[in-house]
């Protein structure tokens, strides 16, 4: 059994969905990792799981059989008498906490170059039938190198076709699918692709696209840009449990009133993934054959927000 004796922590790194994020670095390889530190004695001894969150089981599970570029790699499982440590290839921060270090907007390319990646996860996870559920900035981990990867599993789950009822009470507010907050318990990979073009608007703009501060504050704000939407433009949306036919009636507004895009193949490859419809909104695999993405290349990021965490724990 491997024991965290063969790393020094050097710092907190953030909190991920269950537990603190450590960096640490590896006193044989002098590699970095981070370490994901779970406490165990908050779960009764009589639970069915032991002890261990069933976020941290499911993160666990799906981890280990994922290899891809852009998803993080787990690198091993360790356990104490009371804690349970997952150690992690490490990244120098998050996506969220590069925003908010940088002035200036994201060069173009830079963008393009991070949705090409992430788009590339997303398509290797959907064709493992395994759904994210909680894509937002503070889940895409960056390195210097330029690279982009997806972390924070807790939410994820396997899906099968036909889709079965899952719980809609997933996917941070501000990046939840339409479907998911109108209460639709079928659904499938369109919840991702939704949230990874709140995340493209994120970056564009420096902040939220859709801030909602409740679920009904979060449906109101996208029916303000995107339109009320009615059976026209989204067959069955009248169907849906949370759906009324006394919302109020807002017609779309240009997309260019709310999102300072580059270029019109930039705006058009963001349309195509905030689609009412799950069912017409693109897939990851078809979004990598858009031309937007085609022309995508590794681009290293501004290099000053990247702080080093170099203090000893």
């Amino acid at each position: 059994m491997n024991t965290l004796d063969k790393f020094i922590k050097l710092g907190t790194a953030g909190e991920g969905t269950y537990g603190i994020v450590y960096k640490a670095k590896n006193k044989v390889t002098g590699k970095s990792v981070a370490l994901k530190r779970i406490k165990l004695e908050k779960f009764s001894k009589d639970d069915q799981t032991e002890g261990v969150p069933s976020t941290a089981i499911r993160e666990i599970s799906i981890l280990k059989g994922l290899r891809h570029s852009a998803i993080i790699e787990l690198q091993d499982v360790m356990y104490t008498s009371d804690k349970l440590y997952l150690v992690f290839e490490y990244l120098d921060l998050d996506l969220k906490r590069y925003l908010d270090g940088t002035m200036k907007p994201m060069h173009k390319e830079l963008i393009r170059s991070y949705l090409k990646q992430l788009c590339e996860g997303l398509a290797y996870l959907h064709t493992h039938r395994i759904l994210h559920r909680d894509i937002k900035p503070q889940n895409l981990l960056v390195d210097k190198e330029g690279h982009i990867k997806i972390a924070d599993f807790g939410l994820s789950r396997c899906f099968s076709v036909p889709t079965k009822s899952y719980t809609h009470e997933v996917v941070t507010m501000w990046y939840r699918a339409p479907e998911l907050l109108l209460g639709s318990k079928l659904y499938t990979n369109g919840v991702d692709i939704w949230s990874l073009g709140c995340v493209m608007a994120e970056m564009l703009i420096k902040r939220a696209l859709f801030p909602g501060d409740s679920e009904i504050d979060q449906i109101f704000k996208i029916f303000k840009i995107l339109g009320t939407p009615n059976e026209e433009m989204w067959p069955g949306v009248a169907t849906l449990p949370q759906y009324e036919v006394s919302f109020p009636q807002w017609k779309p507004s240009d997309l260019k009133l709310h999102v300072s895009f580059n270029d019109a193949e930039e705006e058009e490859f963001m349309k195509m993934m905030l689609v009412y419809d799950p069912f017409v909104r693109k897939s990851a695999k078809q979004l990598l054959t858009v031309p937007y993405l085609r022309k995508a290349k590794l681009t290293t990021p501004n290099m000053r927000p990247f702080p080093d965490v170099s203090e000893e724990y």
